[in-house]
């Protein structure tokens, strides 16, 4: 049975944040915040059944609101990932956006989704997160509102559901930022290149220097990006220059069901995350922009220094500036139409068949 508790998390603006907890009978819980509707943390037992917390957070609000710059954790819109050159047209009208990652635009821009505090509803177990972007908001044009649903199942698996509708023509492109680390948080470089990774892509699309895409797309085939079949990230990460921040494009991809994206296992811990989802593409980012080991780290839950490659995310998504390319699944979002998004982080753990003494 999965249980959910409600507790404050701080006050941001005169508004009080909230905190969701649930915890199912195994030890393994989530804990989700309603500023950004951002993933807190994720506590999942090991094949020895010990707890860990495998997402990079902040133990206070104030983390979250004045240096979460990596976007640890939360929901980022209208439009996540990258809008070339800051700005696309709808009709004939241009929108200008904020210029917050060079020329281009990232991540919904300086004050996005991750910088509100998400109105909030209990049904049941389940948590809904509101938001309502007004038109102008960022530069995007339409009233949009907003709804996220975060769900806990007895089977360790949180399911997350977005959906938005729009008063006038606009792009949207949701998803969770989490930066995961199956051997916990507090692990660092060293065991993420540990993980051994299966992403459900046959090719991927091709960047300029910028990461911007130019519409084509790479075969995976016989390069460091084939991970369909498992692959250990240390063998792989330094033969793509920084590590990896691309979009995969999922091969069985519908939009009518859920889609297996990836499977991730520790081998030390046994834990495993398998990602289902029914969008077309996820970016595999490992955490580049972390504070290299030279520069003073981001501190992040229980004092914890966060360096670059010490964690990983996969962010379910529509292909980056979909907007400009008209061979992309289509990212504008028409009046009377509902978008829709959902995704599925399953977690387990390898267990051990015979009694274990662990160490005094």
């Amino acid at each position: 049975m999965v249980t959910l508790n409600v507790e404050d998390f701080g006050q941001h603006h005169g508004e009080t944040v909230s905190k969701f907890t649930w915890r199912a009978s195994d030890g393994f819980s989530v804990s989700v915040i309603s500023y950004g509707a951002t993933i807190q943390s994720i506590q999942v037992p090991d094949k020895y059944g010990i707890t860990s917390d495998v997402v990079l957070g902040f133990d206070e609000l104030d983390g979250y609101v004045n240096r979460n710059t990596p976007y640890l954790g939360t929901t980022v819109g209208r439009c996540a990932n990258r809008i070339g050159g800051a700005k696309f047209s709808i009709d004939g009208t241009t929108y200008q956006l904020a210029n917050n990652i060079g020329k281009d635009h990232l991540h919904g821009g300086i004050n996005g989704f991750n910088k509100a505090n998400w109105n909030s509803t209990v049904d049941g177990t389940k948590v809904i997160f509101s938001y309502l972007s007004k038109d102008g908001e960022e530069g995007y044009p339409g009233d949009l509102i907003t709804n996220i649903t975060y769900e806990v199942t007895e089977d360790n698996a949180l399911h997350v559901d977005f959906m938005s509708t729009t008063t006038k023509k606009t792009v949207v492109n949701l998803t969770n930022h989490s930066y995961f680390n199956l051997a916990g948080h507090d692990t660092g470089v060293q065991e993420i290149y540990n993980h051994i990774f299966v992403i459900n892509a046959d090719k991927i699309t091709e960047t300029d220097s910028g990461s911007i895409p130019t519409g084509g797309f790479i075969s995976v085939g016989g390069t460091p990006y084939d991970l369909r079949v498992p692959t250990k990230l240390g063998d792989v990460i330094n033969k793509t220059g920084n590590g990896f921040d691309d979009n995969f494009c999922i091969s069985t991809y519908t939009n009518k069901s859920l889609n297996f994206v990836s499977r991730i296992l520790h081998p030390s811990s046994g834990r495993t995350l398998e990602v289902y989802s029914d969008q077309p593409g996820v970016q595999f980012y490992t955490s580049n922009s972390l504070p290299a080991p030279q520069e003073s780290a981001l501190v992040g839950k229980q004092g914890v220094g966060y360096r670059r490659h010490g964690a990983f995310c996969l962010e379910t998504q529509n292909y980056p500036d979909a907007v400009h390319h008209t061979n992309f699944p289509r990212a504008v979002l028409y009046p009377g139409e509902v978008y829709k998004h959902k995704v599925v982080y399953r977690f387990a753990a390898q267990k051990l068949q015979y009694p274990i003494v662990l160490p005094a």
